[in-house]
């Protein structure tokens, strides 16, 4: 049985939600973008209407408030793409329903299929937003910071039961990484057309230092070398999920398969070095010296 309510209701939600982020839209041609993409939704939600009896839909304010909060936080082109994140598995129940029918009905269903497919991913390609330009040189920064830093650290649990060495040694190769990774991407940028070598070079080295302090912070906060790896290690995780889920949404990918294959160079990475860090710390005999 077809549920023509949920899709009247999933429209119009979507209509709603346009037309709100519409209204608080200052860039004209995003404005424009947006109305198109709530007249879109809107025709779609006076046609399944039709077969709904006339339905009449309930948008929580509540919901709506949570996108346009998602906007000034993470831009127009993330909530726009978390919106639509339910549109293959609508796709796929519009095509079983267009095919039980024939004639116009079936040409009116399979105009809105279309519209579905490409016209709204037409109207997404009009929405230019400079943190999605840069949003490789964040996901080098940050990537290659949790990566590298958790290993720095992981290495100094197997070598020496001080956290404030283990925290100035992961704050020393973390700062000069940064200035590595800021040099690369500026020469990256350089060779590229869109995007400024100078703000790629302190995007990248920015988000990379900002990972590296967050990530030794609990190293001056705590004595315990365990418990100190313990919570940089979940700090790490927990920014990494975050940032993955936001490009997941951004590039239309599957968010738990990015994210565990995130999480196993993580944990990889920590453990070969701990097993390193160990065997220097049991060579040259230093695992138990506080140092301070």
């Amino acid at each position: 049985m077809t549920d023509f309510v949920k899709y009247v209701e999933d429209e119009y939600k979507d209509y709603v939600t346009y037309m709100a982020l519409a209204r608080r839209e200052r860039n004209g041609k995003r404005r424009e973008a947006l109305e198109r993409l709530a007249a879109t939704e809107y025709r779609h939600y006076r046609f399944w209407n039709d077969y709904a009896g006339k339905h009449e839909p309930q948008t929580s304010r509540f919901l709506v408030s949570i996108f346009l909060l998602l906007r000034l936080i993470l831009g127009l082109t993330f909530t726009i793409k978390l919106l639509e994140r339910h549109e293959n598995k609508t796709i796929k129940t519009y095509r079983m329903f267009a095919a039980r029918l024939t004639g116009e009905e079936r040409s009116r269903v399979e105009v809105i299929i279309q519209e579905e497919l490409e016209h709204e991913k037409y109207l997404l390609s009009q929405i230019d937003e400079a943190v999605v330009r840069y949003l490789g040189f964040v996901a080098l920064g940050l990537a290659d910071a949790i990566i590298e830093i958790t290993g720095v650290h992981a290495g100094f649990l197997g070598v020496t039961s001080s956290t404030l060495i283990a925290g100035i040694a992961g704050l020393v190769v973390g700062f000069a990484a940064a200035i590595s990774m800021a040099s690369a991407a500026y020469l990256q940028a350089k060779h590229g057309t869109s995007r400024s070598p100078a703000r790629s070079a302190i995007i990248t080295g920015g988000s990379y230092l900002l990972t590296v302090t967050v990530l030794a912070l609990p190293y001056f906060i705590l004595a315990d070398m365990l418990l100190a790896f313990g919570l940089s290690l979940s700090l790490a995780i927990v920014t990494m999920a975050v940032f993955t889920f936001y490009g997941a949404v951004i590039s239309e990918k599957s968010f738990p398969r990015e994210f565990l294959i995130s999480l196993a160079l993580v944990m990889g990475t920590a453990l070969g070095t701990y097993l390193f860090g160990d065997f220097l710390g049991t060579i040259f005999g230093i695992k138990h010296y506080r140092f301070f």
